[in-house]
């Protein structure tokens, strides 16, 4: 399935990643990583990292599946805000998941600075959550009594603060100074010639996996070319496509949209080119790139490649039209559109670690709006786990979560 059309961003920026390599013969390795994306790309950057040698698979080139066409807005704050996801697994639960992905951005931040010392446009910018409507106000401010409880990162902003502060109108807003962004395609490629480069991690692309069968220890896979690859550990990182690999369908599958503006003078810019997104559902959703500006959202439900397709041009205007209401001073004409699928899951959150029956499979599954701090949080859970330890945050991401009740 193509996963994404038209032209993403990050594409048209990066040089183009060539390494080819298919599969030219059996193999016999310790662990397999299925998926070349941002999720596999920091599970070989932990793994590697941290001495554990392991070999990665892909049927497209590097990152030129669902990574390459995100808009990597890395925030603390999950799709499901905290009071839902509280009403639904108690406050603990809760606080214990946004505090995951708050010290998520943090660990993202320290792989790139303080390891492999590349900056793939990480930078830290404040994030405005801002209610769209009257019930979005009521939603905001059960959030913020909520997040203030447990001491996490927020300010309430009314509407007069908000326009003064940032300079476009609605009820009121969440404000934070904990959030980031960066280039998706330029970090997973980057990570995977690093630990290529060293020895420590071996790829194969243009080599899809067809079949898989579990052996007493460990999995036997099956190419599309017929080569064999056995292993001892296999790690499913490989999104939406995953689907093979699950015993039963744990998400659902969305088609979101994105433009890209031309350049932007930078007097023009809101203070801090901070992200910004709503309490709607399908929400709108900001950032920038450069001097630039990026405008995603109007999901729907994926039916087929073509259904998504055949709506982009419509979904362009849309989205024009809602950051002209936003912000009518500021000029915005689309350079570039594109849209993609991804997965959700009911709650928002990931499916991270083995499913019950599956001792030596995991999962790497970043579902929904966080996908990229998800991976981060799935890489370090997988390492622990391959080292013998236990991670209190699998209780939070794993397939069993829905066996937990807040009383």
């Amino acid at each position: 399935m193509d996963l994404y059309s038209g032209l993403p961003y990050w594409i048209a920026k990066n040089k183009l990643y060539n390494y080819f390599r298919p599969l030219a013969e059996d193999l016999e390795t310790e662990i397999v990583i299925v998926g070349g994306g941002i999720t596999g790309a920091l599970i070989a950057h932990e793994l590697c990292y941290n001495g554990i040698s392991c070999t990665l698979i892909d049927k497209r080139s590097l990152s030129t599946g669902s990574s390459v066409a995100s808009t990597a807005l890395l925030q603390y704050e999950i799709d499901t805000p905290m009071h839902i996801l509280a009403q639904q697994y108690g406050e603990e639960f809760a606080y214990k998941a946004y505090l995951s992905c708050l010290q998520s951005i943090t660990d993202l931040e320290k792989v790139f600075q303080q390891v492999v010392h590349f900056n793939p446009d990480f930078t830290r910018v404040p994030s405005i959550y801002y209610a769209s409507d009257h019930q979005g106000i009521k939603s905001i401010r059960q959030e913020y009594e909520l997040r203030r409880k447990y001491r996490l990162p927020v300010t309430y902003l009314s509407d007069q603060e908000l326009e003064t502060g940032y300079g476009f109108s609605a009820p009121c807003a969440l404000v934070n100074n904990a959030s980031a962004q960066m280039d998706p395609y330029a970090a997973s490629t980057h990570l995977l010639h690093y630990h290529l480069e060293r020895g420590s991690l071996s790829v194969f692309t243009q080599t899809e996996i067809i079949k898989f069968k579990r052996l007493v220890r460990g999995y036997a896979l099956t190419t599309g070319t017929g080569k064999k690859i056995t292993c001892r550990y296999l790690i499913v990182a490989a999104g939406f496509e995953s689907g093979k690999f699950l015993p039963k369908k744990v998400m659902q599958l969305t088609s979101t949209y994105a433009i890209l503006s031309q350049p932007v003078p930078e007097e023009m810019f809101w203070p801090g080119k901070a992200l910004i997104w709503e309490t709607a559902d399908p929400y709108l959703y900001i950032r920038t790139a450069g001097n630039r500006i990026l405008v995603g959202g109007e999901d729907i439900e994926f039916k087929s490649p073509v259904a998504r397709d055949t709506l982009l041009r419509k979904k362009v205007r849309i989205l024009e039209k809602k950051f002209a209401k936003l912000f009518p001073k500021i000029p915005f004409k689309t350079d570039m559109a594109w849209c993609g699928t991804f997965s959700s899951t009911s709650d928002g959150l990931p499916f991270i670690g083995n499913w019950p029956s599956l001792p030596d499979m995991f999962y790497a599954l970043g579902y929904g709006g966080n996908g990229i701090t998800f991976s981060m949080i799935a890489a370090q859970i997988i390492r622990y786990k391959l080292q013998g330890y236990k991670d209190d945050r699998e209780e939070i991401f794993g397939f069993e979560r829905d066996k937990l009740t807040p009383f």
